[in-house]
């Protein structure tokens, strides 16, 4: 009688408390069912089409042509310049970007006054869109911009940033380093405070300096902040696309095209989507492996053993 009469509500409420099962299922069935549609579905796609001659818009079916596509690739060279300056961005972007952030977060991890000004300071740029960004950079690096103008002021004639196939790739680096510093920023911050203070009490008392302090006591503390950020930058300096579409265009002369850009315009404007889809494959393998590089590197000792 008294099952009769509970309310609907409380006994689903009911069944669930002696599910924890089910529940878990209940609530990951939307991120399941997303990740299906968006990531699972579109690289199964990739590597389906990547054996084809499928164009975006053609009234012919797409035909299986073996590995053709890869072949014509491999011997681009368009591509070897696109994964050139690709490893170069990131060559350059994981160290000088990962080590400007932890200096900013040590520095604004020390309690003094006004701290909170900087630490928004710094992270202002990340939350401004890239696109927002690569704009507003892009009348900077102009030959009459305002870089050179402060140049021009000191006696330095500045040249054509984004013309000039020498500097046009060191100038995208430059940009991207300063729009996303903070964020790496943020995250060495959340790694510093987790270190007990005692331990850099009881190294001051055995007499380390800072730099015996900072050896011995902080970088240890952030082994794992490290990999994470080592890892979360290298993928994002591999999939560099949004500055060079909107400043450069892959030139000139391709020397700030990119892999994943020279994805993005074989299959959306030269609508090849067999070839771009095997640009976007082999991109995959080559991030994955450095990926698995980096972990394997960065492992803590006790993996090891």
């Amino acid at each position: 009688m008294t099952s009769a009469t509970t309310p609907a509500p409380r006994r689903l409420r009911a069944s669930f408390a002696h599910q924890p099962a089910k529940v878990g299922w209940v609530m990951l069935t939307p991120a399941l069912i997303l990740m299906i549609v968006f990531l699972i579905i579109p690289i199964l796609l990739t590597f389906g089409l990547a054996f084809t001659n499928a164009r975006l818009i053609s009234p012919e079916p797409a035909k299986f042509i073996g590995f053709d596509n890869f072949v014509r690739l491999f011997g681009s060279d368009t591509f070897w310049k696109s994964l050139r300056n690709t490893v170069i961005f990131a060559a350059v972007i994981v160290p000088v970007q990962s080590g400007i952030a932890l200096v900013l977060a040590m520095l604004i991890n020390a309690k003094v006054r006004g701290i909170n000004f900087f630490r928004t300071v710094y992270f202002l740029p990340v939350v401004t869109s890239m696109v927002v960004v690569s704009m507003l950079w892009l009348f900077m690096y102009q030959p009459n911009g305002l870089i050179n103008v402060l140049l021009a002021k000191v006696g330095i004639t500045g040249p054509d940033w984004l013309g000039n196939p020498k500097t046009a790739l060191f100038a995208i680096i430059v940009l991207s380093i300063w729009q996303a510093v903070g964020m790496h920023m943020v995250i060495w911050l959340s790694g510093l405070q987790t270190i007990p203070g005692e331990l850099y009490e009881a190294a001051a008392i055995d007499g380390a300096n800072a730099w015996e302090q900072f050896r011995n006591v902080t970088w240890p503390g952030l082994r794992q902040t490290a990999t994470f950020i080592l890892i979360t930058i290298t993928i994002a300096a591999f999939s560099l696309f949004t500055q060079v579409n909107i400043m450069t265009q892959g030139g000139p002369l391709d020397s700030t095209s990119t892999v994943v850009f020279q994805a993005v315009r074989t299959g959306f404007q030269q609508q090849q989507t067999g070839y771009a889809s095997a640009i976007s494959l082999v991109f995959f393998a080559i991030v994955l492996t450095v990926s698995l590089l980096q972990r394997y590197l960065t492992r803590n000792k006790e993996a090891r053993r």
